[in-house]
């Protein structure tokens, strides 16, 4: 079994955030509410404050809220508690698919990389064959949802040969660190905390599995009325992608100052990230496409949706 107190130890700095701050709730003139998570180019941005300096010239200022994982954030962007976030690709396909009015802003192509299936110290499981059968932990409507399915394709099983236990983070480190399920489709911090446990094992990584892409996602009300805002804040995460690129070990510095996940999970989290931005081109909407047809070909999401009615469309601009 994993060394239970170790593991929920490093998780102690994560503490399972509200589906909706309080103060979140109310919308302002002038305000743009972001919803982030644990990890990645929104936690830098806000730590470098590079979003709240394009936005003062258009009289906006930056509300943050911190999330657990994506579904609860889309569940926050449907009820107008926040104006945009991230997340990967699962949570907003089962947010269109319960008629969420978002859009896409823009896309992090393999920004899903830090993503995998984990297995506890003295487990017998060799190769994705052998989940067939066992309790595999994962978020519902999340990546790693649509990670375990992928893999099961891979290997040839179906979603109805594993025992599917859907648990929020937290709860599923809880359940794995007790040795309570087989395995755990997890991304990172919280991958790159668990797998540092003794005698954990990576059965696999998304890298070798399929593409997980990440992305930046508005309200439509809120794109429709303030485009300029949103372009900017594409255009200022585009600048911070760049410069995590670039400087690595400052972004792990920056990463565990803002969520207090140990430095040295943070440092593996950032090694394997790529952090590029870029516009919802026709090869991410059909990448997209298909993981919202394998949702629905399994009865996970009740009807097909089209990814293409929900990318959103930058104001032209002058010059």
């Amino acid at each position: 079994m994993v060394d239970r107190r170790a593991l929920l130890a490093a998780l102690a700095g994560l503490p399972l955030a509200p589906a909706l701050a309080p103060d979140a709730r109310a919308a302002e003139p002038g305000v743009m509410r972001i919803g982030y998570q644990k990890n990645g180019i929104l936690v830098v941005a806000k730590q470098q404050g590079l979003i709240e300096k394009r936005l003062e010239p258009l009289g906006q200022t930056v509300r943050w809220t911190e999330f657990s994982f994506g579904p609860p954030l889309l569940e926050a962007l449907s009820l107008d508690g926040i104006d945009f976030g991230q997340t990967g690709d699962a949570p907003p396909i089962f947010a269109q698919a319960a008629r969420s009015n978002l859009v896409y802003a823009a896309a992090q192509e393999a920004g899903g990389s830090g993503l995998g299936i984990l297995l506890p110290k003295g487990s017998g499981i060799r190769t994705l064959a052998d989940l067939k059968g066992k309790r595999v932990a994962f978020a519902k409507a999340s990546s790693a949802h649509n990670l375990t399915i992928a893999a099961l394709e891979k290997a040839g099983l179906t979603y109805a040969d594993i025992e599917p236990v859907t648990l929020a983070p937290a709860d599923a480190a809880a359940a794995f660190a007790r040795g309570s399920i087989d395995a755990w489709t997890i991304w990172d911090p919280y991958f790159a905390i668990a797998e540092a446990g003794e005698g954990v094992r990576v059965l696999a990584l998304a890298t070798n599995i399929a593409l997980q892409n990440n992305f930046f996602l508005a309200s439509r009300p809120f794109a429709e009325s303030r485009g300029a805002a949103l372009a900017a804040t594409i255009d200022a995460l585009a600048e911070v992608a760049a410069w995590c690129t670039q400087n690595r070990g400052a972004v792990a510095d920056l990463l565990s100052q803002g969520t207090g996940v140990p430095l040295a999970a943070t440092r593996r989290a950032v090694d394997r990230t790529d952090y590029v931005i870029g516009p919802m081109t026709d090869r991410v909407i059909a990448a997209q496409q298909r993981v919202a047809d394998r949702f629905h070909a399994l009865k996970l999401i009740p009807k097909p949706i089209r990814i293409a009615d929900a990318v959103w469309t930058a104001p032209a601009r002058n010059g």
